[in-house]
Formats: structure tokens, C-alpha cells, sequence
């Protein structure tokens, strides 16, 4: 029987099924950082355990470092802290670390796919919510919590519930200035921040044919925002070229044989889902979140919601809550408001083709006055290839900041934060209260073009008009 790329992987990995229902899924890859492990590895002492499988374990440090000075101890102790006990563990238990010296330090999602580790047709688990952007290379990429971090380290497999799987396809071709960010904000503007529930999402067409692979990874990375548990696109052609080569890959006549079965692994055609849903890309426009959650977005061209105009009761609160912290008037167009700090960076947009898109229009252009403005490459090797292409410096002669590679203001666990109310054009991914740092900071998400676009004028703008785009 034919069968999606989902379902092959699971039953690959499938250890038992437990009395309760789920499955006991054997981990193919465990990537690790920094904020989830200290209570992983401290319950692991206490049990007299060890690392079963530390060759299929991988770690880094990206949350809480800082990107502007990383003189050692750090100035924050709690970040000194996680960062040496990291050391440790990995030390301990043999597990590789790519640390701060390393030349391959990274946020977790980046250092996986460069260094070859992420390969299609396998699981992964991280104990970060944004672990699905793995699901690019044809992966079944899960984020999860401390315990289950805990329960890989110690038997390399984790209990979970049997997922449906929704394909989603966007057929056609995207408008020039739209980018892969607009696609998965438009798609979660649509399904819903819950319609994902349950599902794992496989994303095909045409548009994802013609993606790269850092596109797939930008859409695979915000699958989690949209309510999924997991979200992948099936291995091809560009993805094998993506990773020959890489450090973690196979070679010679290895590289061969896994070649031929990730080929296997892609979806069946013909294969049943148990949902399809089609967009086309000519009609995703530039995209940018007015209010407190993902999926409270539109298009750069249309106004915020007016929650006189809403049919449902709950519909209604939600506007209205998202407008009162937000500060923006009912009905009014997001374009022309004003902004406080721009932030380039995040697992979501920090990668080289980002800056590289980012440098193409930004030459001969100055951030306004008053504007904080933040680039910050995902990785190490991101950061040597922006300096080796002169990206950094157009950047840093534009007015931006040029940062060390961390998470930076995604999450602000590291000094990079808003302060009060200030409102940030940010390329990342969540948009909640309190997210970048501040309990009353304000966040609109949208592409790195976006952002810099914001950047310059200092306010939110259409960079389709701002660096004329065609």
C-alpha cells in the first residue's frame, strides 16, 4: 500500500506500541543545548544512569549566550552557569559539543543541516519547540520537553500519540518580494495557530519544488506555530545537493546507498492523507502579524481587524486584547507605524541566503534615527561566509549592528531585549506577550526584506516600494 514519507519513518522507528496507545519511537538523532539539559542530565545522576546512545547526540550553545562580547564568565551568572554545565555533561558522557570556540557554534536548527547531521528519513527529537525546521530534509522532527530529553538520553527513544498528516500544497509561482517567511505566516493566517493539532504537516507543489533548502527550512521551522506537531517536506534532489559533502554525511559509495534510500523514504505517489489543502503562491502577498499570536496576520496592503466587524464573541476578545497591547487603532493600516528596534536573526531567518537577500537591496541605504537595528547570523560558518562575501559590512555601513551567532532577540535569554513597550520589526518566529524580552514589548513578525525595509524608514513598510522590488 502506498504510504506518505510520515508513516514509513514512524514504522522505521517504531520500538512497541505501549498499552495507552502510543508508540515507543526509537530517536535517530538527539540534538541538545544549553536551557533544557541541566535538569535532563541532574535526573539521569539521580536514577545512576548514563548517555545510552552518545554518538547519536549532539550539542551547541545558542539561547542564552550573548552575541555582542563573549569574554568568558559571562556577566549574567545563570547563563555562566548553563553554559559550564553543559561543558560538563558532554564531557562526561562523550557527547560532541559544538561550543563557542568550535568555528561551528550555531543555534541548534542551523548547526544540524550544516554540518550534516539532519538527514532525511530518520527522527529527531531537541528539546526546543522549533526542532520541526529538520523536517525540511524529509525528517520526522520533534521538539520536546525536559523529561523527554531526559527519557532519549537514557533509552534514545520517546513515547508518542499517532499523528494524521495534512498535505499542504502551494501551487504556482510566488510574486517578486515575497519571500518563504510570507508563505508560513499566510498558511498559519489561514489554517489557524490550532489547525495543525494532531497533524503532521507535508508541504509540497510547485513552490516548494523550487524552494532551497534554507526556504524549506524557514517554512518547517514556524510548523509548530501553526499547531503541528511536525512538519517536513519530502527529500529531492535539492536536498541531496544540499548536504554532499557535509561533514556528518556519507561519502563515496555510503553516500550512494543513502541516497537511494531517502529516495525511498519520499512520499508514495498516489499515498492517502488524511487532509489536502491547496494555495496558490501568486495569491500570498507580504506578510506581517498585527496582534499577540502568529496567526494574527495580514497582508502589508490590507488594515488591522476591527473587532466591531467580528461574528463570534471570542473573536471579537481576541481582537480587541491584541489591539489593546498592541497599541494600533481598529481598522487602521499596520503600514507607517512606527518602530523602535529591527531584529535580522533567529532559527526562523538567519541564515546566509537571508543576509545575502537582505545585502542585495540594503547597499546604499541608512537604518532611520532612532531605530535599533540588530543582524544576527544563525551560525559561525553563516558569520565567516557574510564576512568572506562583504555582507557583514554592508550591514554595519547601513547602521545595523553586526552580531555573534546565538538566538539573540527571538527569545531574549541572553542580554539582547526590548525595553517597555518598544516595538520590533523582528524576523523570528513567535509574537506573544512578553517574547522578546520586555513583559510589555511588542513584536511583528515578518521577512528579513521586511525588516530591513522597517529598518530604513523606521517604520513598518512595503519593501516591495522601499527597494523596488520587481
Amino acid at each position: 500500500m502506498a504510504q506518505s514519507l510520515f508513516h514509513k519513518v514512524w514504522d522505521a522507528h517504531r520500538v512497541r506500541t505501549l498499552a495507552n496507545g502510543q508508540t515507543q519511537l526509537l530517536i535517530g538523532t538527539h540534538l541538545i543545548h544549553e536551557v533544557t539539559t541541566p535538569q535532563a542530565f541532574g535526573m539521569l545522576r539521580d536514577l545512576g544512569l548514563k548517555v545510552a546512545m552518545p554518538h547519536r547526540t549532539f550539542a551547541t550553545v545558542d539561547h542564552i549566550v550573548p552575541t555582542d562580547r563573549r569574554t568568558e564568565p559571562f556577566a549574567d551568572p545563570l547563563a555562566d552557569a548553563m553554559i559550564r554545565e553543559l561543558r560538563r555533561n558532554c564531557a562526561e558522557h562523550g557527547i560532541v559539543c559544538f561550543d563557542l570556540n568550535s568555528g561551528r557554534q550555531g543555534i541548534v536548527h542551523m548547526v544540524g543541516p550544516e554540518q550534516g547531521i539532519t538527514q532525511p528519513g530518520t527522527t529527531i527529537a531537541c528539546g526546543d519547540s522549533h526542532t520541526s525546521t529538520h523536517g525540511a530534509f524529509g525528517a520526522i522532527a520533534l521538539g520536546i520537553g525536559t523529561s523527554q530529553v531526559r527519557d532519549v538520553l537514557a533509552t534514545q527513544t520517546i513515547a508518542l500519540g499517532p499523528l494524521k498528516v495534512r498535505r499542504i500544497n502551494v501551487e504556482g509561482r510566488l510574486r517578486p518580494g515575497v519571500y518563504a517567511k510570507d508563505v508560513i505566516l499566510h498558511l498559519i493566517r489561514t489554517l489557524g495557530v490550532n489547525g495543525g493539532t494532531g497533524f503532521a504537516y507535508e508541504y509540497g507543489g510547485a513552490v516548494f519544488d523550487r524552494f532551497s533548502m534554507e526556504e524549506r527550512m524557514t517554512v518547517c521551522n514556524m510548523s509548530i506555530e501553526g499547531g503541528a506537531r511536525v512538519g517536513y517536506v519530502n527529500p529531492d534532489e535539492t536536498t541531496f545537493a544540499y548536504l554532499k559533502g557535509r561533514p556528518y554525511s556519507p561519502a563515496g559509495a555510503a553516500w550512494d546507498a543513502a541516497v537511494a534510500r531517502w529516495k525511498a523514504v519520499a512520499s508514495d505517489p498516489g499515498c492517502p492523507y488524511d487532509d489536502v489543502v491547496t494555495f496558490q503562491g501568486e495569491d500570498i502577498a507580504p506578510t506581517v502579524t498585527w496582534g499577540i499570536n502568529p496567526g494574527q496576520g495580514i497582508a502589508i496592503t490590507d488594515n488591522v481587524p476591527d473587532p466591531a466587524r467580528a461574528t463570534a464573541v471570542d473573536e471579537k476578545a481576541a481582537i480587541e486584547e491584541a489591539l489593546a497591547y498592541m497599541k494600533l487603532k481598529p481598522g487602521a493600516p499596520l503600514r507607517g507605524t512606527r518602530i523602535d528596534v529591527a531584529f535580522l536573526g533567529s532559527c526562523t531567518n538567519a541564515r546566509l541566503s537571508d543576509f545575502q537577500e537582505v545585502a542585495r537591496h540594503l547597499r546604499g541605504h541608512r537604518v532611520a534615527p532612532g531605530v535599533k537595528a540588530i543582524a544576527v547570523p544563525g551560525s559561525q560558518l553563516v558569520s565567516l561566509a557574510c564576512a568572506a562575501q562583504g555582507i557583514d559590512q554592508i550591514f554595519r555601513d547601513a547602521g545595523f549592528e553586526w552580531r555573534e551567532a546565538g538566538c539573540s532577540m527571538c527569545l531574549a535569554m541572553n542580554p539582547d531585549k526590548l525595553v517597555g513597550d518598544q516595538l520590533c520589526a523582528s524576523s523570528s518566529n513567535r509574537n506573544f506577550k512578553g517574547r522578546q524580552g520586555s513583559p510589555t514589548g511588542r513584536t511583528l513578525l515578518m521577512s528579513p526584506l521586511m525588516v530591513a525595509a522597517a529598518a530604513v524608514t523606521g517604520a513598518v513598510a512595503d519593501a516591495r516600494e522601499i527597494f523596488q522590488v520587481r
